[in-house]
């Protein structure tokens, strides 16, 4: 089981120098792949969760690609009615290039109303406009040489029914966000079987945790995966290991905007769990030998 790594671009914190030094930790740990989240027009119920600066995903993946030199890029998640479909296959097979065949495009329907409204799409057809979107874009990817790419999976977002489905219908990986482990444990069986009744294999299980560290274990039923002390947090990834997951994606941002501006905490959580679980380092220098 492969991890990964969720990181704020968005927030009083981050900046360019900033998010390159996430991105270098991140590999340097020896983490997988790296995430970032998507929202173009900050209104007010996005700026809510996710203040500017709000820095877009191709964008920035494409210059996180640039410092870095194998950890996977991608997007957690891309919100698919926002942009016309052929902007971003060009956009994904392009990043997916230059990357050197790095990119993993996590993607969902959206729900910010007012972010909708001011981009003059649909709220109430967002679902159709996803499904209709990932298959053009599946399309261009095929059929012509200016979007050759691939293969890109597309990790479908989205915690209901209708996500499941849509993971199942279209997508390489389901990539559930941030619930606790019984409802991971009854998410995992739950695939399984709407696999069965669509009569199409299971796609695989990428969900993205939290990652809170405790000094104190955290109890109760609301405790989310990832959200405790250091054992609890390596039992939630042995568990997830177990329940068939692909790969885990840890989020170390916990709703409060302040504390982009101190990623060092984050930092240091991440290379404790990494020391742990056990990940391998990666030393540029290795790649000149």
């Amino acid at each position: 089981m492969r991890i990964g790594v969720n990181v704020p671009n968005f927030g009083p914190g981050t900046d360019p120098d900033v998010l390159r030094r996430w991105a270098r930790t991140a590999e340097a740990l020896g983490y997988d792949l790296l995430t970032i989240s998507d929202h173009l027009a900050v209104t007010p119920d996005v700026a809510e969760q996710y203040p500017v600066p709000f820095y877009e995903p191709f964008t920035t993946l494409a210059w996180l690609a640039g410092v870095t030199d194998r950890i996977r890029l991608g997007t957690s998640v891309l919100i698919v009615p926002y942009r016309h479909p052929l902007l971003m296959a060009r956009m994904a097979a392009n990043l997916d290039r230059f990357s050197g065949g790095r990119l993993v495009l996590g993607v969902g329907v959206g729900w910010a109303r007012q972010e909708f409204e001011a981009l003059g799409v649909p709220f109430e057809r967002r679902g159709r406009l996803t499904d209709d979107h990932l298959l053009a874009m599946r399309a261009a990817w095929a059929d012509g040489d200016d979007y050759r790419a691939g293969p890109i999976p597309f990790w479908v977002g989205g915690n209901g029914e209708a996500g499941l489905r849509r993971a199942v219908r279209l997508g390489q990986a389901w990539h559930p966000l941030r619930n606790t482990l019984p409802w991971l444990r009854e998410a995992a069986g739950r695939l399984a079987d709407v696999a069965a009744e669509l009569g199409r294999p299971a796609p695989a299980f990428a969900p993205r945790i939290v990652l809170r560290l405790t000094a104190e274990p955290v109890t109760g039923p609301g405790r989310r995966a990832g959200e405790g002390t250091l054992g609890q947090i390596v039992a939630d990834l042995d568990e997830l290991r177990r329940l068939g997951a692909d790969t885990v994606v840890l989020d170390p941002f916990d709703g409060d905007p302040a504390d982009t501006l101190h990623p060092q905490t984050a930092w240091r959580a991440l290379a404790t769990v990494a020391d742990h679980w056990d990940l391998d380092p990666y030393d540029p220098k290795e790649d000149d030998e």
